[in-house]
Formats: C-alpha cells, sequence, structure tokens
C-alpha cells in the first residue's frame, strides 16, 4: 500500500501543519467484511473535518489528512496501548467498541494481536512518520514549527462525558505542549466568538499527537482542538454537512489559525 492511499499531504508555507487523523473513511474489503451493520455506518468519524479546515491552505498551512477510518487504526492513540485518559473510559488503537458501546466486530471476527500489529505498521507508522519529518522540516526551515491537531465529535456522548461538550473544546496538554502566549492568541480567537461557547484544557486536553510532538522548548507546538459537530453538521445518520452552520464557524476557525499563523511571524 503507498503512502498516497494512506494519507493526502500538501505543504504550506507557514510554519503551521494542520494534521485531521479521524475524518478518513475508507476500510479494506477484508477488515470491512467482518464488521458489523452498524460499525460500517462509522458514525464515529470526524465527519467533513477536511471540508471545513479548507481553508488552511490559503493561510500558508500544510496538511495532513488520514484516508482510512479510526475504526482501521487509531492515529490518535498509543502504539503501546496506554491510555489516553488514565482512569476514564478509553478506546483502543485498533477499537473494538463504537462511542455507543455497539461492537465493531461480528463474534469471533475481532482482530487479534498479530493483526493489531500489523494494521499499525501498514496504517499507524506512515502517517507519524510523514508527520515527523514534517515537524522536522518546519523547525529547520522556520526555526519554529506548529501543529494543530483537527477533530471534532458529537456534541453528545454519555460514554465519556456528561451532558453536552461546549462547541469549542481547546487542549493543549494543560500547557504542556505550547507556548502560553500562543495558547491564549489562538484561543481568544474561539473564546471571544459570539454564539458559541469555549473550554481550555478541559474534557479533552489533546490526544496522542498533541502530548507526543508538542515540545516548546525545542520550538514545537501543537495544540488540539475538539469542535462539537452540533456547529456545521447534522449529528445524526446520514450525517449531513450543513453549510448554514458550517459557514459560520468557519470564519472563528479561519481566526484561530491565523492567530497562530501571526504568532509565528511577530517572532521573527
Amino acid at each position: 500500500m503507498t503512502q498516497g492511499e494512506i494519507y493526502d499531504f500538501t505543504p504550506g508555507t507557514t510554519p503551521l501543519l494542520v494534521s485531521i487523523p479521524h475524518d478518513g473513511r475508507s476500510i479494506p474489503v477484508d477488515i470491512a467484511e467482518r464488521m458489523t451493520g452498524e460499525a460500517l455506518r462509522i458514525a464515529d468519524t470526524d465527519w467533513h473535518v477536511g471540508r471545513l479546515y479548507d481553508f488552511a491552505r490559503e493561510l500558508g498551512a500544510g496538511v495532513l489528512a488520514a484516508r482510512h477510518s479510526r475504526y482501521v487504526v487509531d492515529l490518535n492513540r498509543d502504539p503501546e496501548g496506554r491510555a489516553l485518559y488514565p482512569g476514564a473510559d478509553n478506546t483502543e488503537i485498533v477499537p473494538l467498541l463504537t462511542f455507543d458501546r455497539e461492537p465493531i466486530y461480528r463474534d469471533g471476527a475481532e482482530p487479534g494481536e498479530a493483526e493489531i500489529e500489523d494494521r499499525i505498521a501498514r496504517f499507524w507508522w506512515p502517517y507519524h512518520e510523514c508527520l515527523a519529518a514534517e515537524i522536522a522540516g518546519l523547525r529547520e526551515r522556520h526555526g519554529v514549527a506548529i501543529l494543530f491537531d483537527a477533530h471534532s465529535i458529537r456534541s453528545v456522548v454519555p460514554r465519556f462525558f456528561d451532558g453536552a461538550l461546549p462547541d469549542f473544546n481547546f487542549g493543549t496538554a494543560r500547557g504542556a505542549s505550547a507556548d502560553a502566549g500562543l495558547a491564549a492568541s489562538a484561543f481568544r480567537a474561539l473564546n471571544s466568538a459570539e454564539g458559541y461557547t469555549a473550554v481550555d484544557n478541559g474534557r479533552f486536553t489533546g490526544g496522542y499527537i498533541t502530548r507526543s510532538y508538542g515540545s516548546p522548548a525545542d520550538g514545537v507546538h501543537a495544540i488540539q482542538l475538539e469542535l462539537s459537530q452540533r456547529t456545521y453538521m447534522d449529528e445524526i445518520h446520514p450525517f449531513d454537512y450543513r453549510p448554514d452552520l458550517a459557514d459560520a464557524v468557519k470564519p472563528v476557525l479561519r481566526g484561530m489559525l491565523a492567530a497562530m499563523v501571526d504568532w509565528t511571524r511577530a517572532r521573527r
């Protein structure tokens, strides 16, 4: 399987790289034929995130987007199996249950340890090798790199949190993955947006990607946004994109990314 079948990558002209690990929807046939009908709806996809951030290239950002579903392998989980949020309910690097605790595989068709390791080698590592190489390249070219990990999730998922999420769930590993001034500037664009709610390092503080690559002391800053899907789409099947909603939230997201780019320019 070639890299172009695993991810799409477009380099940018600024120090900003946008990572989209969960909008992929492809499932190899040999995996799909063992899945339940419910799983094949891939409801837990970060639906339409690539479309929502289609302006990122106009800002000079590079964009790396996965092609395969998170049900194949979750690119935002630790390959060693360490829990993302210790003590909380976590999904695995190769999940067996949907967010609603429905089985992903038919009885007896679940992947074993060898298959899980194979999926990590085939799908997880190529994405992360590209991610790491581009971050290193940005640091070399610009002296700094900003990694923005773009996510979305249904506004209500009882398995993971009580009630409804705020619209914008901004995370910097509780301040460890990005410069405080950069984070404050980016979050300000969200928190000041009229008609939306925002939280800084609330329920979602950043996943494996944010925590692993963010190293401010080394000039690499990583920020995650978990966006409530009610802000831009229908949260029920068939999960339609809603231009009437998306057109309102996109300027807010653009302002956030623009603030990141402006922060790098101010440092020169």
